[in-house]
């Protein structure tokens, strides 16, 4: 054990070797700029901001797959609009979860701080598609429509379910909600291949629809990249319920339902 002195200096302390529950270190937790007695406030404050991050990112997809189906410009600009908030967001979070941790916070609330950044990045990321799929409908919508739009459809309304339940798992704390989100993410992958494959074969056959068809493959990509960082969010939500990171496992191990069983919608 190493001997704890006042003059001993910060940058020769090994930190492996303290005894974190006595009055030496409990003083030293409060040198961050979160003190214990402030911790359960900041951390609300974290919850509070994490949820609304997750209502912005949800609200984009939402207008951005809205705008898609009705070719409507002007619903796809204001889901253009909100990726900035989100950005201000994840940088806020990221902020306030680096002070959290000066407080060495006890496991549960560690899980959460972690947690929340990486659910924040992957928020992050899903507004950057909302943002790449509504600059693509602007430039669709006055174009006449191709006929592979209705299974993009289906596609998008697959991608945001996904995105809708992985966040109400997250809200609900309820890790059998999430693991049902994580199979569906192979059903878009499966639908994206199809899709682009559909495209590829109608340009060669038709090439003046070859920048329409690009448009909509760009559309189908960030599609399936919103329903990968769902899978994401989910998998980030079993750990935080039960310390378990089951990213990587097979299904079994993951101790996820096969893909048959189908996932309820609000």
């Amino acid at each position: 054990m190493v001997a704890l002195h006042e003059q001993t200096p910060e940058a020769e302390l090994n930190f492996e070797d303290f005894n974190w529950s006595s009055p030496r270190i409990f003083r030293l937790q409060q040198m961050g700029n979160v003190v214990p007695a402030e911790f359960e406030t900041k951390l609300a404050e974290l919850k509070e901001k994490l949820l609304t991050m997750a209502s912005f990112a949800e609200a984009a997809v939402d207008r951005a797959v809205k705008a898609l189906v009705r070719r409507d410009d002007e619903l796809a600009r204001r889901a253009h609009a909100e990726d900035d908030q989100i950005d201000r967001l994840e940088v806020e979070i990221d902020q306030d979860a680096l002070r959290l941790l000066t407080c060495r916070p006890a496991l549960p609330e560690l899980r959460f701080v972690t947690m929340a950044m990486k659910i924040a990045s992957n928020l992050e990321r899903v507004g950057d598609e909302a943002t790449t799929i509504s600059r693509r409908v602007i430039e669709l919508s006055h174009e006449p429509q191709l006929e592979p739009s209705a299974e993009i459809q289906r596609m998008a309304a697959l991608s945001l379910r996904m995105l809708k339940e992985a966040l109400d798992a997250f809200v609900q704390r309820d890790p059998r909600k999430a693991r049902a989100v994580i199979p569906r993410d192979r059903e878009v992958d499966d639908m994206n291949e199809r899709l682009h494959l559909e495209l590829a074969l109608l340009m060669e056959e038709r090439p003046a629809t070859i920048i329409r068809a690009l448009s909509l493959m760009f559309i189908c990509k960030s599609l399936e990249r919103i329903a990968d960082h769902a899978a994401n969010v989910a998998e980030e939500v079993v750990y935080l319920c039960e310390g378990r990171d089951i990213r990587h496992l097979n299904p079994a191990e993951a101790g996820i339902a096969p893909l048959s069983q189908p996932t309820q919608t609000r």
